[in-house]
């Protein structure tokens, strides 16, 4: 006969019951997961259990104000009381509100709404080829970067520079055409006569925070102007401080034609922005592009007051300080780290380069309370808050260099 079970089983924990639920019903794009956040608090995670963690990936860039932050939580209160969505065949006041402090602090003239980076970076893909179409000069060739990443519609997949991303969806969006990030005599090669557009990051975020030399960007606006090519930054993960100026190409000193916005600019509520000069902004007109829930009511009111907070006097220049603060600590792990490649970004955009994947180094980060995430095989990357504190620095780094340890790197 079969034993006799005389102990219940180990009950499901909250984590254990989720996760059950997603394998069921939710198809698996993001591989294994292992903890379940349910709730924040600035620059804290809790998960399902009541761990608690300090956040330094942000959503991957999108809650830039932390968690919970008073007045977007006000804002997103308030407007769900009175209004959450109407069509944007109707004014919006929010979303007028919204695009008046884009123009204020940006270049552009005129702004789209949209729900994330992808469809941003989609519509200023649209824009481009349609503003030559309609100069009688028809020009649909955009020169993107290798190791970029524009998102994954079938154009912006085709937009990024990674083979990855293109396996199973061929055939892709033609006209388009990729050289090394970094290398102008590369674009300038690439710069035929059929090309209406350049589309590059300011800093490439999935591609292992990769940052250009000095004189690239002067050297990228100029060859543009000369070529006669419309000028695309994808600031979906630069924008919105994360680099230490607003936006930033400001910190290159030039002006692109296009940019494209999301991730921080609802502080986790969905939204995306495309921006341009009144000039290039001729070529959509009526029924030409659309979007049903970009900048709608709740959205953009989330996005207004994020906009406030980020724009307030000095808010972005304790970021700055403390993203300077973040890389001294980290420089000072690389002296006496033999794995670490190389510390590298800008503000509080950081990757950490080392000779081996990261993705134990993560999982043990995780473990040890601290939320981060990779940029590739090779890459540690962090994206705290821009609230951060150098008190919350610190105790990541020990945390850092206790799992370094551990893992005997």
């Amino acid at each position: 006969m079969p034993p006799v079970l005389t102990e219940s089983p180990v009950p499901m924990t909250l984590t254990d019951e989720i996760k059950t639920l997603n394998d069921a019903h939710v198809i698996n794009t993001y591989g294994a997961r292992s903890i379940a956040l349910s709730r924040g608090d600035g620059m804290r995670l809790w998960d399902a259990e009541g761990k608690e963690y300090l956040d330094f990936f942000a959503g991957i860039a999108v809650c830039n104000l932390g968690h919970g932050h008073p007045a977007v939580t006000k804002a997103i209160c308030d407007q769900a009381q009175k209004l959450v969505h109407v069509s944007n065949l109707y004014y919006i006041e929010a979303q007028t509100l919204l695009a008046a402090l884009l123009c204020k602090h940006s270049f552009a003239d005129k702004w789209f709404f949209c729900n994330g980076g992808a469809e941003a970076n989609e519509a200023a893909i649209k824009l481009a080829r349609r503003y030559w179409d309609k100069q009688g000069t028809p020009k649909p060739g955009i020169v993107t970067a290798q190791q970029s990443f524009h998102g994954r519609t079938i154009a912006t997949i085709t937009a990024t520079g990674q083979p990855k991303y293109h396996d199973g969806f061929q055939p892709l969006v033609p006209g388009f055409s990729y050289v090394p990030f970094d290398d102008i005599a590369a674009l300038e090669a690439a710069i035929t006569p059929d090309v209406g557009a350049v589309m590059l990051e300011p800093i490439q975020g999935e591609g292992g925070v990769r940052i250009p030399g000095a004189d690239y960007w002067k050297q990228v606006r100029q060859l543009c102007d000369d070529r006669n090519v419309l000028l695309i930054l994808d600031e979906v993960q630069t924008g919105l401080g994360r680099t230490g100026p607003l936006f930033a190409h400001q910190g290159d000193g030039i002006i692109p034609d296009i940019m494209t916005l999301a991730k921080g600019l609802g502080n986790g509520v969905p939204i995306g922005a495309m921006g341009c000069t009144d000039a290039v902004a001729t070529g959509f007109d009526i029924g030409s592009h659309a979007c049903t829930f970009g900048g709608n009511p709740l959205s953009s009111a989330a996005a207004v007051a994020t906009m406030n907070v980020l724009t307030a006097p000095d808010f972005l220049d304790e970021a700055v300080a403390n993203g300077a603060y973040l890389f001294e600590q980290l420089a000072e792990i690389a002296k006496h780290c033999d794995s670490l490649v190389e510390v590298r970004g800008k503000g509080l955009m950081v990757g950490i380069e080392f000779d081996k994947p990261v993705a134990p180094l993560v999982h043990s980060l995780i473990e040890a309370g601290v939320i981060c995430g990779p940029a590739g095989p090779n890459v540690l990357r962090f994206l705290p808050p821009l609230i951060v504190e150098k008190e919350h620095i610190d105790r990541v780094v020990s945390l850092l260099k206790t799992c370094l340890g551990d893992l005997k790197w």
